[in-house]
C-alpha cells in the first residue's frame, strides 16, 4: 500500500555535502514519523535520525552538528542533509517510516516500511 523512494545516494569527496529525499506514497491516514538508518557492510543497521509528526528530531551521537533531518508533511517526505561527509558515514542510507491507516471494521492501526536504501559513498 505504502512505498517509500529514496533518491540522492551517491559519491562524495571527504567533506563534501549530500542531500538524500525520501517521498511516501499510497493510502494512509498519516504519518506519525519518519527516519534514516544506515548500515555498512558487515555491521548492524542503526539509526542515524528521526522526525516525529510534530517536528521532534533524534540524531545518533556521530552525526550531531553534520546532518539535519527535515520534513515536508504535504509532500510526506522527509529530507537527511548531510554536511562534513566522513568516509566513516559510508553506508546504504534506509527510509523509515511509521504511518496510520484504517481497517476495514473502522479502526486504525499503525504500520512500519522501509525504503530499498540508497548508497553512500564518502571517499577521494
Amino acid at each position: 500500500q505504502v512505498q517509500l523512494v529514496e533518491s540522492g545516494g551517491g559519491l562524495v569527496q571527504p567533506g563534501g555535502s549530500l542531500r538524500l529525499s525520501c517521498a511516501a506514497s499510497g493510502s494512509m491516514l498519516s504519518i506519525n514519523a519518519m527516519g534514516w538508518y544506515r548500515q555498512a557492510p558487515g555491521k548492524q543497521r542503526d539509526l542515524v535520525a528521526t522526525i516525529t509528526s510534530g517536528g521532534l528530531t533524534n540524531y545518533a551521537d556521530s552525526v550531531k552538528g553534520r546532518f539535519t533531518i527535515s520534513r515536508d508533511n504535504a509532500k510526506n517526505t522527509v529530507y537527511l542533509q548531510m554536511n562534513s561527509l566522513k568516509p566513516e558515514d559510508t553506508a546504504v542510507y534506509y527510509c523509515n517510516a511509521i504511518y496510520t491507516v484504517r481497517v476495514t471494521w473502522g479502526g486504525t492501526r499503525s504500520l512500519e516500511v522501509w525504503g530499498q536504501g540508497t548508497l553512500v559513498t564518502v571517499a577521494s
